[in-house]
């Protein structure tokens, strides 16, 4: 089968032909049909998350079907936990120690198939396709983890605004709640973008908002949005850092997390997560914007997401 291979890091993905991977026990072979990009493959190819198995075959936000069955799945970044830690018998199995993680640990969806674990794949609901529903299994979920953190907040700041931002978005106008984005300052695409998925407000991460907000969730992995985002929120605000990697956060003063201000980080998903957001997805209903790309177009399109240039989410496709 082919697939697109990291060999090393700081590297290009090479298109390599290798072996069909064969499912052990409770595990499926799935036919992989879409897989959509994510930063977190980039912070791997890039040398940032430093302890890849190698060579790897990068990709965790994969839909496809079961060989066999025809059965259609999510595989999402979370593949596999020792199910017995402290971390996982309450309910926590995010940081599961033992973890093992798709396109990381495990080869991932950048190949016409993958093996999964069958406890940590999910149904895909029937109003998405392969290409829409791909971005859920990652920008989905962990961003609604994420969002789950900022509690009622009615005001709410989204820093860096890709696809896991347009994404949740839609999820919190849904709720009732007012959004407020932040992009680099010279980014007037993704300002755009943002106020026509609904943001009412949208301009330069490191300015004030227009009014003081409830709280603020960081997609950015840039360590300056911490401080800018604390002096964003009222007190009693909470801040929210999404991303698995982030550039080092400055120092900054006491003052400006004190008043009952939280800062706080979300690692990984549960599998609880992927089932609460893949049943309100289609309710809100969320829709994602793709732009798609070939297999063989996998180092374009992480050059693209890395340039700024995705709108929305970056989408392999493998099946028609």
């Amino acid at each position: 089968m082919q697939a697109m291979v990291l060999e090393q890091p700081r590297t290009p993905l090479r298109l390599r032909d290798i072996p069909e991977p064969e499912p052990g026990d409770g595990q499926l072979l799935i036919e992989v049909h879409a897989c959509a990009v994510c930063r977190t493959d980039l912070h791997i190819a890039d040398g940032e998350l430093t302890r890849p198995k190698l060579p790897l075959v990068p990709g965790h936000m994969i839909v496809g079907t079961v060989a066999g069955s025809g059965e259609r799945v999510g595989v999402p970044w979370l593949g596999w936990t020792d199910g017995t830690c402290r971390y996982c018998t309450s309910g926590r199995e995010n940081l599961c120690d033992a973890a093992r993680f798709t396109g990381y640990d495990i080869d991932g969806g950048y190949a016409e198939y993958v093996v999964a674990d069958e406890r940590f794949c999910f149904p895909i609901p029937a109003a998405y396709s392969d290409l829409d529903a791909a971005p859920l299994l990652c920008a989905g979920l962990i961003g609604y983890r994420a969002y789950g953190m900022t509690g009622d907040a009615q005001k709410l700041g989204i820093y860096g605004f890709g696809d896991a931002a347009h994404i949740i978005t839609q999820v919190a106008l849904h709720e009732g709640r007012r959004v407020f984005a932040f992009t680099r300052g010279d980014d007037a695409e993704g300002q755009r973008f943002a106020r026509e998925i609904g943001a009412e407000w949208a301009g330069d991460s490191l300015g004030p908002p227009p009014e003081e907000l409830d709280a603020a969730i960081i997609f950015a992995p840039v360590g300056p949005l911490v401080p800018a985002a604390l002096r964003a929120v009222a007190k009693g605000g909470v801040v929210v850092c999404a991303g698995i990697h982030m550039s080092d956060i400055p120092a900054f003063p006491y003052d400006i997390l004190w008043g009952e201000r939280v800062l706080r980080s979300v690692a990984n998903l549960t599998r609880e997560d992927g089932e609460r957001f893949l049943r309100v997805a289609p309710q809100v209903p969320v829709r994602t914007e793709v732009q798609t790309f070939a297999l063989d177009e996998a180092n374009e399109a992480l050059d693209s997401l890395r340039g700024g240039r995705i709108r929305g989410a970056a989408v392999l496709q493998l099946r028609a």
